[in-house]
């Protein structure tokens, strides 16, 4: 029962802190307002992550990852033809890309310049995604699909279009037509690669 309820207080702490990290950072949030929110106290926060910086570093841990999201684009896009592959690349980018993830509070320390430790750790997964789109070109360009084209660049070309929808949300509150732009991308993509 104690070990649970230890759980239960270290998950609300971590809760609370991520959302203020996130909205204003970690050089403008002390452990009292973290405590003021998680109804903790400093002691508390000490005992889980040992100071501030242990409490961001879990934060960032917890928060700062898209490796469900490239293990979601690997397994929707193992399926026989590259062509499928992109489509549901695709889809799978537009609908389930882990906004949460680039929050900038979450990257920065005690300056406004990224930290580059968690810059580090989503760059190395976004090149993962980068890596998935690679392997769908290359596929339908071995298979005839497509036109021999530099796989990594059209896989730059593709991720740069996602990208541009998915940052518009995020960063703008711009909604768009999802189906719209997997549809308009989809084609734009697949007339590029004939």
């Amino acid at each position: 029962m104690q070990a649970q309820k230890e759980r239960v207080s270290s998950g609300r702490i971590l809760e609370v802190a991520s959302r203020l990290f996130r909205e204003k950072g970690y050089s403008n949030i002390s452990i009292r307002d973290v405590c003021r929110q998680a109804g903790t106290t400093p002691p508390m926060i000490y005992y889980y992550f040992g100071s501030k910086k242990g409490l961001f570093n879990a934060v960032v841990s917890h928060k700062l990852t898209v490796k469900e999201f490239v293990d979601k684009l690997r397994e929707r896009t193992t399926v026989g033809s590259p062509r499928r592959g992109i489509v549901n690349f695709i889809e799978t980018y537009l609908t389930s890309f882990p906004e949460g993830a680039f929050d900038p509070g979450l990257y920065m320390r005690d300056t406004g310049q990224l930290d580059r430790e968690s810059a580090q750790r989503i760059n190395k997964e976004l090149d993962e995604i980068h890596s998935i789109a690679t392997s769908l070109v290359e596929a339908g360009v071995k298979k005839g699909n497509f036109r021999t084209v530099d796989a990594s660049e059209a896989a730059d070309c593709l991720i740069g279009m996602l990208n541009h929808v998915v940052f518009q949300k995020i960063h703008f509150s711009r909604s768009s037509d999802l189906d719209a732009a997997q549809s308009f991308i989809s084609d734009f993509f697949f007339k590029a690669l004939r």
